[in-house]
């Protein structure tokens, strides 16, 4: 689960390199973001020349979570490896 201050590696290819939650959108009183969900996310650490600069505030959608997601059909996915943190 993803909540305000989490920080996040990125998994596309705009340049950033990691990024920290700023607000979970989908209502006022809403903690938590899991895979699916959007987010607004602050630059924290980009590569030189990329489109993305640090500091910059952008939407982003998650992807990956450490906490497993039931299915409908009553399988579990969850991810081993999120990033290089160790978080």
């Amino acid at each position: 689960m993803i909540q305000s201050h989490s920080i996040l590696d990125v998994a596309d290819n705009s340049g950033a390199r990691r990024v920290m939650c700023i607000k979970v959108l989908g209502g006022s009183k809403r903690r938590y973001a899991t895979i699916g969900d959007v987010i607004v996310v602050s630059v924290k650490e980009a590569i030189p020349d990329a489109k993305v600069k640090k500091g910059e505030v952008a939407k982003a959608v998650i992807v990956r979570t450490a906490k497993e997601v039931g299915r409908s059909d009553g399988s579990y996915i969850r991810f081993d490896n999120i990033g290089g943190t160790g978080r």
